[in-house]
């Protein structure tokens, strides 16, 4: 079965070639040209089965897509955990670290080759189906925090924390090499399958983000703290 995206963008001809180079590899695009209606697919009158990945432009003509993606994670059920790929002005990183901050699971700049884009899609997709039925995972726990792998859920003193998919897959990745110093590098390269530019800090904000939502106080972690100058380490102390 394909895998059915939903792109958010008010540019049709970019839309209509990016539909038709994905849909040669099997993925199925429904196409939504400004952010009232890309909403409403996912949740309202025009709704159908939830789409498997968001590809959000920034610029629309009704509102932006910072906008758009803030009010995709605060919908109700399923359609809030729905992976989001934010295509993002060249040159701004600001707009980037805000998508992130948001709870967009990547970013691609404009102008894009629609091979890497494939390739951002492509993992995205592969983290959040592992393609099989493996045999139950064990739950990784310290302390109060619990991380379910199997349902992809992580909770602290039974309260569900808000993450998103990428930043579980970060969370996984720090959790079980627990006690291990990990660079930025190796945990990119981990979750993603390709390896860090060096110029690249989304993975600092990710931090915070899962951060403020394990840590007792983010300000003063004391889950995954930062080793200065070359990445970070996920604590094995209990609480």
């Amino acid at each position: 079965m394909s895998s059915q995206l939903l792109m958010i963008e008010d540019d049709t001809r970019l839309a209509e070639m990016v539909g038709e180079y994905l849909g040669q590899s099997g993925l199925h695009v429904t196409h939504r040209a400004d952010g009232k209606s890309g909403l409403a697919q996912l949740q309202g009158p025009e709704a159908g089965p939830l789409p498997d990945l968001v590809i959000l432009d920034l610029m629309l003509p009704d509102m932006d897509g910072l906008e758009v993606c803030r009010r995709i994670r605060s919908l109700q059920g399923p359609a809030a955990q729905v992976p989001v790929l934010m295509l993002t002005a060249k040159g701004d990183p600001m707009d980037r670290i805000i998508g992130l901050e948001l709870g967009a699971d990547d970013y691609l700049p404009k102008p894009f080759e629609p091979r890497e884009l494939l390739a951002r899609i492509r993992a995205i997709l592969r983290r959040r189906t592992d393609g099989g039925t493996p045999a139950a995972t064990p739950a990784l726990r310290f302390g109060s925090l619990e991380i379910d792998r199997d349902a992809r859920t992580v909770t602290v003193g039974g309260q569900v924390a808000d993450l998103t998919s990428y930043q579980f897959d970060l969370l996984v990745t720090l959790a079980e090499r627990a006690g291990r110093v990990l660079t930025r590098d190796q945990i990119m390269e981990a979750v993603r399958g390709r390896e860090l530019d060096a110029f690249d800090r989304s993975i600092d904000v990710h931090m915070g983000r899962i951060r403020a939502a394990i840590e007792a106080d983010a300000k003063n972690p004391r889950r995954i703290l930062t080793v200065r100058g070359v990445g970070y380490v996920f604590a094995k102390q209990q609480d």
